[in-house]
């Protein structure tokens, strides 16, 4: 199960950042082929939105066929192999570097600074 987690600042609609989570969770093997997800009224009530919005989600996902929903038992991902484009990937990790980049500066850190510390990040030293 993935860890949903929404950010109001970024200008993408909740239902967009929902819809992404779980596609790279499904792309990146976090979300395995029948693991089921979280209820519409369970997700929205952990994500503090409204119904609809985890509802437009779901809708969404299903007409693509990365999830699949079966009356009175839940919401499950589907067997749709999802790749994720090389420029979809890299237009997200441009967004979230900028981000990053951003943040850290206005509190006066280097770009050497940065990129030292998730170098540390990485071998599980913090």
């Amino acid at each position: 199960m993935i860890d949903f987690k929404l950010d109001p600042k970024s200008g993408v609609p909740f239902y967009r950042q929902i819809i992404d989570q779980i596609r790279y969770g499904v792309a990146s093997g976090d979300l395995k082929v029948g693991e089921q997800l979280p209820t519409v009224r369970a997700l929205a009530v952990q994500l503090k939105v409204n119904l609809n919005t985890v509802g437009k989600a779901y809708r969404e996902l299903e007409i693509q066929s990365i999830l699949e929903t079966q009356q009175g038992t839940g919401t499950f991902i589907g067997s749709t192999n999802i790749q994720i484009p090389k420029s979809e990937r890299q237009n997200k990790l441009d967004s979230i570097c900028s981000e990053y980049l951003s943040i850290a500066s206005s509190y006066g850190f280097s770009a050497e600074e940065m990129v030292d510390e998730l170098k540390k990040r990485q071998r599980g030293k913090t």
